[in-house]
């Protein structure tokens, strides 16, 4: 068995695969000071859950980080915990996605999983929309290529910095806006968010499908902890998958476990 753990900014996801089927997944907060016996603890908790512990199933650990502390103590416990040493998603891992952006060490891991999961569930070309602490768009090409992407700030970092930034507008939960009109404050704030961050996605794709490298057309996957709130409302996206980025550590980890004929 594989587990997979994808550490985001705000949350990490922690998944065990049975072949290629996704079996169990957790998600929990990240928190950058966590050391390598307290990750231990907490994982070893999850796995105990399903019968699973450090000693026997898991046989592989494949890590998508974009914490760098959190990389570092994964992978000590990783070592510690399990014996073996982990894949992490990094400089000189190997993924089949050839990168064209000017600097492809600087592309997040987790849009690396994202791309080469969406290209193998869907073909090329196509474009990940990925709803997190900040909102990535990742092109792939008809020829499974990455072209690189958008970064915007997430619907979360938006609704901090309202908050935050101003001097009397609320800190909103994040729900279902009654109308796009919204009648008082909070409900003008919701809409904002919610209908701002839909007609952005679908200003944001339009654009990219109209750029040369992508034809003219590219189908458009949704992932992110935070998709769910906005996708009801838009109008590009054809496909959601919440675990995209693990399936594509599975992948990734079997390019570098397996054998070459």
């Amino acid at each position: 068995m594989l587990l997979a753990i994808d550490v985001g900014n705000t949350q990490t996801v922690l998944g065990v695969f049975q072949g290629n089927d996704l079996a169990w997944h957790w998600r929990i907060a990240t928190q950058a000071d966590r050391t390598s016996d307290e990750l231990a603890l907490l994982f070893g908790g999850f796995l105990e859950q399903q019968g699973l512990s450090f000693s026997r199933q898991i046989t592989g650990v494949a890590i998508a980080s974009v914490v760098p502390d959190q990389t570092q103590a994964l992978r000590q416990m990783v070592r510690d915990y399990f014996h073996f040493p982990p894949v992490v998603v990094e400089p000189g891992v190997r993924t089949g996605m050839p990168i064209l952006t000017d600097n492809p060490k600087e592309v997040g891991a987790d849009r690396i999983a994202n791309a080469l999961a969406a290209l193998s569930a869907f073909g090329g070309p196509c474009i990940v929309v990925d709803f997190g602490t900040a909102t990535t768009y990742d092109a792939v090409s008809e020829l499974g290529e990455y072209l690189g992407g958008v970064i915007a700030p997430g619907i979360q970092a938006s609704a901090t910095a309202l908050f935050t930034e101003t001097a009397r507008l609320p800190r909103v939960e994040l729900g279902e806006p009654r109308a796009v009109i919204g009648k008082n404050t909070a409900e003008s704030v919701l809409s904002g968010l919610i209908h701002g961050t839909a007609a952005e996605v679908d200003g944001v794709v339009e654009r990219m499908q109209k750029e040369p490298e992508l034809g003219g057309h590219a189908t458009v996957v949704a992932t992110g902890g935070l998709a769910e709130a906005v996708l009801p409302y838009c109008t590009s996206v054809q496909h959601h998958d919440p675990w995209l980025t693990l399936k594509g550590l599975r992948l990734i980890f079997e390019k570098n476990t397996t054998r070459d004929e």
